[in-house]
């Protein structure tokens, strides 16, 4: 199956796969098309709730047939951190994506090359493990349950949710229509450098209009690296004034499942929103001073 074609009944089924055999191995290991790979790494991190074990996904940038492919590599390594474990428990008890020598949190990376064999970074989260002649774990930065409960797989997800990409010369047209989408419950915004956007009376009326009338809008930013602060400039305050809420240093592959997995459990618009300033299993770094 092309990666280009999944979305979130792959994702359930994938889940489910874990879900029912998850006694019966010691970890996982998921062999998907790198394009959206990432979105399939984040959105199995919510769905997977008490996740004990690990779910490596990996695949290769050259199909694994052919004579100098990456596939190869990236399979057996994955399969060995799958299977690793210290003292009796599993060294990375979560979702990850390993590629090119380096185990990345599945919920902070992104697809960054379609040329080169290092087509995955994780600009805003350390790697969790290095592969040379030995695996090299960093296991300070490796998330671990704390509450010992038993897996909890999550079905419920709600694809009512967009992504608005400014640029500059954005016509109204553009932004009236996604954000008058019939349902649209959510919308991650990708906005300038530290979660800025051009101050139109006409742009921040639409957005204010949209949050007035329940629509969640995240502000993440479209630079690869960095976290939106938007205490930091006026155009970014005055995003803040109309109810639009920080992403945080979220990519927006994580922003737009999380979203997806929220609203499919039924939640309001403000439950929504608490639960988008924390961080559910690591997806997002939220400074101590706007944490709510």
């Amino acid at each position: 199956m092309d990666s280009s074609e999944m979305g979130p009944e792959s994702w359930k089924d994938l889940e489910d796969i874990v879900a029912t055999n998850y006694h019966r191995y010691d970890g996982f290991v998921i062999l998907h098309g790198t394009d959206t790979m990432s979105y399939t790494a984040s959105a199995l991190s919510f769905m997977l709730e008490n996740l004990g074990k690990p779910v490596i996904l990996t695949g290769s940038q050259l199909p694994i047939g052919m004579l100098r492919t990456d596939g190869k590599e990236n399979l057996i390594t994955a399969i060995e951190i799958a299977a690793a474990k210290e003292n009796g428990q599993p060294i990375v008890p979560e979702v990850c994506i390993f590629f090119e020598n380096a185990l990345l949190r599945g919920n902070r990376t992104q697809k960054v090359n379609a040329d080169h064999f290092n087509a995955f970074r994780s600009y805003n989260y350390p790697p969790l493990a290095h592969a040379g002649i030995h695996i090299k774990y960093d296991t300070g930065q490796i998330y671990h349950p704390v509450s010992g409960k038993p897996l909890k797989p999550h079905y419920l997800l709600d694809r009512n949710i967009a992504i608005l990409k400014l640029f500059p010369g954005i016509s109204q047209q553009v932004v009236e229509s996604i954000l008058n989408i019939p349902g649209l419950k959510g919308v991650v915004m990708e906005t300038y450098g530290s979660g800025n956007a051009p101050s139109y009376e006409w742009l921040l009326q639409m957005l204010k209009d949209a949050v007035d009338r329940g629509i969640v809008i995240v502000d993440v930013t479209q630079c690869s690296g960095g976290s939106v602060e938007m205490h930091r400039y006026e155009t970014g305050h005055k995003l803040l004034e109309i109810g639009v809420i920080s992403g945080y240093d979220s990519t927006t592959e994580s922003a737009v499942t999380k979203l997806m997995f929220l609203f499919g459990h039924e939640m309001s618009p403000q439950e929504v929103k608490e639960h988008m300033n924390c961080s559910l299993i690591g997806e997002v770094t939220i400074p101590d001073t706007f944490r709510s």
